[in-house]
């Protein structure tokens, strides 16, 4: 296969040509131009003045495919930048991928765009306002701002009353902040609290805990519809117009209002938000009429049902509690609590925001905070100016001249000059009070006597009801769709299939609608009621639950951009909305508990094809390697004793009765490895390693084999079995070690390269090797303790024996005694001394600085994640990572707004970004001399020396540096002295220095070459760390 961008002639580099990384029109996962002009950095060649096939980081390289903004790049292999003159021909590097396997073609596939996408097809995108905060208090508020808020208060008094507001907005305070944090950590895409739990959790929790909540909103539907029936039966009622019954009716306008209310939701969400803006407006203006009804003068005939505007005796009365008809502060606060189920509104289309990572924390506290304060308002302004007890009759007023003591329970009413000692709660039920009856029918009576325009109470009741079924109505279908493209529960496929331009889920809102009309028939809903809100609060305790267990997973891919939420306030959180479950209602949470363990064993044992990196995965990585590392301080006994086979089957499925016979020695408790040779020349087997790799121990889990497969490449059988045996482990060699030590040093390198593996080098200018110093500590010990073990024996027989045997004796002391105390001179002393300081530095806690980060070439996100995961450890929490990237004159800042952009997408944190763009200029003098005198012991200097002469040096010298091969990588030499140099100017003062390492061409950089770039790279340096990954992403932005 041929690559236009790259031009084979010998051993010369590569002829870099610009491709589409450099800008131009990008196209969509379809294939097909979007008109999107991508200014991104331009290429290597640009900015680092030599023709490399290595790129710069770019976002492109970390998308999905199947993206909508932009088409997913893909990096040069770790593998084709290290053997690209090994090839027979030229090898072929796709710049994009428009594999779309698995997507819809939709634009919520675009799962990573935290941008708004192109409307021209007329995809509806709604902002935090529309999309987030205005449904979330339609459905907070709901109805019981109208029909349960005072009873409430009179129930509880608003001193308990201000408290069950109060841990209602902790609950869902603490759900939000944790929410926050988890759609934070990456792009949201549709499903609401499904999707934060399954990405979070895994598809056991996300899966079980998506169909409660898509069931719970469908049903939701249902018991707003109701309400709303049951106050339109209650007008009929009172004009005489009842159709056929008071249940009849209900189920005949429920019915006829839900068919509205799908229509509304088929025609689009556009359509639905515009109905939720009117009726926020008919909401807000009846909440605003009962503020101001508050303070219009009392007539006779409201002061008769207990109304008298704002007295402070009046607001003192209704200070302490009043539970009558068996009622408790638990029961009371159930009562009011399914009011504050509605703050996922926003978060149940996540797929229709235009930035979900932005608009759900932002919409959602503030609406937490909205209703909260209205909640709060209302109830103290009606316990201000109502008292709990009136008759409603007008003649009940205390006659001018008469002499009554006012005291009991009416004392406020009695000064107002008005008599309602007749009340009797326990016999008598009052038709006009705080007291009045906490059940749906006639319930808004005192909130329509407060307001000032009684009917504007009615129509924000039906505002509540509708607006809240609503927005039920539409995230039963979107959360559900979202659990039927997962493909968890595969019968529900059906359901996963979108329509028109905003992939609009019908089959889901038809279903939906089916189990609307279902509940509707039923027309009581007061059994069903707590269920959902077991329901909703199983889902709260999920994603609370969710948050606390990334954060204590520790992985780095937990790293969320809003930062005002803490772990433990998250699992109280979770422990709080347990609690309040069974507080609702006992039953109806046990049941939650039984369906939700029930699905989740289901998914559990069905085992969905899915993997989104959950906190369950790093959590169990964490423990086995805990355990494993336990273990090794265990010494084994024979009692535990169990067998650990390495089988040579080759392939695992060429030979499964071996593997079979060995699978019955270990079955799931013991250890084995399945492994294969590949005889033959290395360069011909990589590729059939490197692609047997994951393949085969797919089979092995696919086969259900507890086993491990293991692969090596070699000349012949035996060497390759031994390699699998041992574990050879090479330390650091330098440019002034031995050749063979060189060569040796640098293969290992070439191995790491060939199989593909990240590779970090380390380098301190002290060096790492403190065998020496440990080898004669512990020669002067064994030695000081023979001189002690002497002394004892000649105090002991002091008296004893001949003198000649004492003179022995002292003869043998006073050598021992020289070869101990033989000091060292001060320069070994010193040298020593440093080398054992700087082999413990990173055992202390470093002090405040930075960690600079210069990543030159993008190598999946290696050279980035490292540090990152530093600055996260206890003794690195102080140091500040600072960014430093190549760029090209006069595009300094495009430069750093792209790399800023792509960090903040990363959600790393970071100092400074700084763009060097004077990287091609040539090193000085000084530095050149320093390096020509490092490499002149290795130089073949064969220019210089006839043709013959030359032949010869170059074949009984092959290691040797030729000239001939400084002149063909001259630019890159150069980019390592001047790289040594701009890291002398920048980074001096650094707590740790991390680089890009450069690749050395195998078979055409010489050995001593690279290890010359290598050590003048980091040469007088701190502590240096060389990264290359193997050019596999280990960022991402998604969740």
């Amino acid at each position: 296969m041929e690559n236009d961008a790259y031009d084979r002639i010998g051993d010369e580099p590569p002829n870099y040509e610009e491709t589409s990384f450099s800008g131009g029109t990008t196209s969509n996962g379809n294939g097909t131009g979007n008109g999107e002009h991508r200014a991104v950095r331009p290429s290597v060649v640009s900015a680092f003045g030599h023709d490399t096939l290595d790129r710069v980081p770019n976002i492109d390289f970390y998308r999905n495919a199947g993206s909508v903004s932009g088409n997913r790049a893909v990096r040069p292999s770790l593998q084709e930048l290290h053997d690209v003159f090994q090839k027979n021909g030229r090898i072929s590097v796709t710049n994009t991928v428009e594999d779309r396997e698995g997507s819809d073609g939709t634009p919520s596939d675009d799962v990573e765009s935290v941008i708004p996408l192109d409307n021209k097809d007329g995809t509806v995108r709604f902002g935090w306002i529309k999309g987030v905060l205005v449904r979330c208090m339609l459905n907070i508020w709901g109805v019981m701002l109208f029909i349960r808020l005072s009873w409430v208060f009179g129930q509880a008094g608003w001193g308990l009353g201000i408290v069950v507001i109060a841990l209602s907005c902790v609950v869902t305070t603490v759900t939000g902040l944790s929410m926050s944090a988890i759609c934070t950590n990456g792009v949201v895409r549709g499903g609401g609290a499904y999707y934060l739990i399954s990405r979070s959790l895994g598809p056991e929790f996300g899966g079980s805990i998506g169909l409660i909540f898509a069931f719970a909103n469908a049903v939701a539907v249902a018991m707003y519809v109701v309400g709303f029936a049951e106050t339109v039966v209650d007008l009929l009622k009172e004009n005489n117009a009842i159709m056929i019954d008071e249940l009849n009716d209900i189920r005949i306008i429920g019915c006829i209002s839900v068919v509205l209310l799908l229509g509304i939701s088929v025609a689009g969400m556009e359509w639905e938000a515009k109905a939720q803006i009117g009726l926020l407006i008919i909401l807000l203006v009846a909440i605003v009429n009962v503020f101001v009804g508050t303070g219009i003068p009392a007539s006779t005939d409201k002061k008769s049902k207990g109304f008298f505007n704002y007295d402070a005796k009046i607001f003192m009365e209704n200070l302490p509690p009043d539970f009558r008809d068996g009622e408790t502060f638990f029961s009371v606060f159930a009562i009011f609590f399914p009011a504050a189920t509605g703050i996922l509104a926003g978060a149940n289309i996540s797929g229709d925001l235009k930035d979900p990572q932005d608009a759900l924390p932002k919409g959602t506290l503030l609406a937490i905070l909205i209703t909260g304060v209205t909640y709060l308002g209302v109830a103290l302004c009606v316990s201000a100016t109502v008292v709990r007890d009136a008759t409603g009759n007008i003649n009940d007023t205390i006659a001018t001249g008469m002499d009554m003591f006012c005291n009991g329970t009416n004392t406020a009413a009695c000064e107002q000059g008005w008599n309602f000692s007749s009340c009797d709660y326990n016999n008598t039920k009052m038709e006009h009070s705080l007291q009045h009856n906490k059940i749906t029918r006639h319930t808004h009576t005192v909130m329509t006597m407060v307001s000032g325009f009684g009917p504007l109470i009615t129509a924000g009741t039906f505002s509540a009801t509708l607006s809240s079924a609503l927005a039920s109505l539409v995230s039963a279908p979107k959360v559900f769709q979202a659990l039927c493209k997962d493909n968890i529960y595969t019968a529900l496929k059906f359901f996963a299939k979108g329509h028109g331009k905003n992939n609009e889920p019908i089959r889901g809102y038809v279903l939906t609608f089916i189990i609307a009309v279902a509940f509707i028939i039923i027309a009581d809903l007061n059994v069903i009621a707590p269920i959902i809100s077991n329901f909703f609060l199983a889902s709260y305790a999920l994603i609370n639950f969710s948050c606390f267990h990334a954060s204590y997973a520790k992985s780095p891919g937990w790293r969320p951009a809003y930062r005002y939420y803490n772990m433990w306030l998250s699992l109280f959180g979770a422990v709080l909305c347990c609690g309040v479950m069974f507080v609702i209602n006992w039953w109806a949470a046990l049941l939650t508990y039984a369906i939700e363990i029930f699905l989740y064993v289901y998914v559990t044992v069905k085992k969905p094809n899915v993997n989104w990196g959950s906190s369950t995965q790093a959590v169990t990585f964490v423990s086995a390697v805990n355990n494993a590392l336990s273990l090794t301080g265990v010494e084994d006994h024979v009692k535990n004793f169990r067998p650990q086979c390495m089988v040579l089957t080759g392939a695992p499925k060429n030979r499964p009765a071996l593997l079979d016979l060995a699978h019955c020695f270990t079955k799931n408790y013991g250890l084995c490895l399945t492994c294969e040779v590949f005889v033959g020349p290395r360069t011909e087997t990589l590729t059939d390693v490197n692609a047997g790799m994951e393949k085969n121990q797919m089979w092995l889990n696919k086969k259900k084999r507890k086993a491990f497969y293991a692969a090596v490449a070699c000349d012949s059988f035996r060497q390759g079995t031994e390699n699998l045996i041992l574990c050879v482990i090479t330390c650091c060699h330098s440019l002034t070690a031995d050749t063979a030590g060189v060569q040796s040093y640098v293969g290992v390198l070439h191995d790491a390269f060939d199989f593909e593996y990240g590779t970090v080098v380390l380098r301190m200018n002290q060096g790492l090797d403190i065998s020496h110093i440990i080898k004669a500590q512990e020669e002067m010990e064994r030695e000081a303790q023979e001189q002690k073990d002497l002394e004892k024996e000649e105090l002991a027989e002091e008296n004893k024996g001949k003198s000649i045997f004492r003179k022995s004796r002292n003869l043998s002391t006073q050598g021992l005694t020289s070869r101990v105390t033989t000091p060292q001179s001060p320069q070994v002393v010193v040298v020593n001394e440093r080398l054992v300081s700087t082999s413990t530095q990173f055992q202390r806690k470093q002090g405040k600085g930075t960690i600079d980060v210069w990543w030159m070439f993008d190598d999946g996100g290696l050279t980035l994640l490292l540090p990152y995961i530093l600055t996260t450890r206890k003794k690195f929490k102080d140091c500040k990572m600072r960014i430093f990237i190549a760029g090209q004159p006069g595009r300094v800042e495009q430069d750093r707004h792209e790399m800023k952009s792509l960090l903040e997408k990363f959600r790393i944190k970071y100092a400074d970004i700084h763009v060097i763009d004077d990287i091609t200029q040539n090193p000085n003098s000084n530095s050149w001399k320093m390096f020509e005198d490092m490499i002149e012991p290795f130089r073949l200097h064969e220019g210089s020396k006839s043709t013959t002469l030359a032949e010869a040096l170059r074949k009984d010298n092959p290691w040797k540096i030729s000239d001939a091969e400084l002149d063909t990588f001259e630019e890159k030499t150069n980019l390592q002295v001047r790289l040594n140099e701009l890291l002398q100017e920048n980074s001096r003062a650094a707590n740790l220095i991390i680089v890009s390492m450069p690749i050395a061409r195998l078979g055409s950089v010489s050995d001593h070459l690279y290890m010359a770039w290598l050590d003048i790279l980091t040469k007088n340096l701190p502590p240096t760390m060389l990264i290359r990954g193997n050019h596999k992403s280990v960022l991402t932005f998604y969740s």
